[in-house]
């Protein structure tokens, strides 16, 4: 199987390449080599490599930041990946690209399903939205994987936040209003690899019988606050803490650029009934990660 990863030295992306690549050949390129928002970039490697499978890791991630720069993320975000669908429909080839908990308001009570009506509150949201249609639009062989709250010990992510934090203040405030699946980056990758592999010779007819929108995070979910508490008990290095206490908090005591909403969590039920694959707990899924 060949397979072309795009975004591979981000958090997501660099497991992409670690898990990928026992499949057959992999190309792994990301920025400066190819931009999404510079398309005939990718166009070409595209056409050079000839690959099989094309896997989209590469996403404008700075929820704040891009408030300000919106022609850039919908670039990046929404007319990238309609791209690569297009490009992959003309070489029959299979697509598989990310999206976010972010397409959706934090209105529901209960976990969202493939089938809500997405109302994404930011422009990150909405661009990943749009992304998410672009490629529905071309259709053909695609699976569009919606995650959350991904981390990566190789990152800059929560994890790393909070442990740099409890390393230098004795005392944190961690919203405890937001909710959401914690994704550890490497079993993502891993999930989306097992999935590959049931392709079998022929992923393009594969993905095509099973495409799609699905749900894929850690399963359960929790607050940030809940979060950040589980990352300073699992911490291997916890002598190293000076923080003595964890405090909840409100978001709206932590304004912000872009507007997030409070509770997102996914279920991923239809991901696991179609392919017979599910991430675990995202507790035990966190201490796996920091141990």
């Amino acid at each position: 199987m060949r397979i072309l990863l795009f975004g591979n030295t981000g958090q997501l992306g660099w497991e992409l390449e670690r898990s990928l690549s026992p499949l057959g050949p992999l190309h792994a390129v990301d920025f400066p080599q190819v931009n999404l928002a510079e398309p005939e970039s990718c166009v070409v490697v595209i056409r050079d490599f000839h690959p099989q499978v094309i896997v989209n890791a590469t996403a404008y991630t700075a929820v704040d930041r891009a408030e300000s720069e919106s022609d850039l993320v919908m670039a990046i975000n929404a007319i990238g990946p309609g791209i690569l669908m297009e490009e992959a429909l003309r070489i029959k080839a299979a697509l598989i690209h990310y999206s976010t908990d972010y397409v959706f308001d934090g209105s529901k009570s209960a976990a969202y399903i493939e089938s809500d009506i997405p109302n994404p509150l930011s422009v990150y949201g909405k661009s990943k939205l749009a992304g998410e249609q672009a490629i529905r639009q071309v259709g053909d062989a695609y699976l569009t994987l919606r995650t959350a709250w991904v981390y990566s010990l190789r990152r800059d992510s929560f994890v790393t936040k909070v442990l740099a934090w409890a390393r230098s203040q004795p005392a944190l405030k961690i919203v405890n209003d937001q909710v959401s699946n914690p994704t550890w980056a490497r079993l993502l990758a891993d999930t989306t690899a097992l999935l590959l592999a049931r392709t079998g010779e022929d992923a393009y007819g594969w993905i095509t019988e099973h495409k799609g929108l699905y749900h894929l995070a850690g399963d359960g979910y929790a607050s940030r606050y809940d979060w950040a508490k589980a990352i300073l008990s699992f911490d291997p290095r916890s002598s190293e803490q000076v923080v003595k206490e964890v405090l909840p908090a409100h978001t709206s005591e932590f304004p912000t650029p872009a507007q997030r909403p409070l509770f997102s969590a996914l279920n991923c039920g239809h991901f696991k009934e179609t392919f017979g694959l599910a991430l675990p707990d995202w507790k035990t899924a966190l201490k796996l990660a920091m141990t």
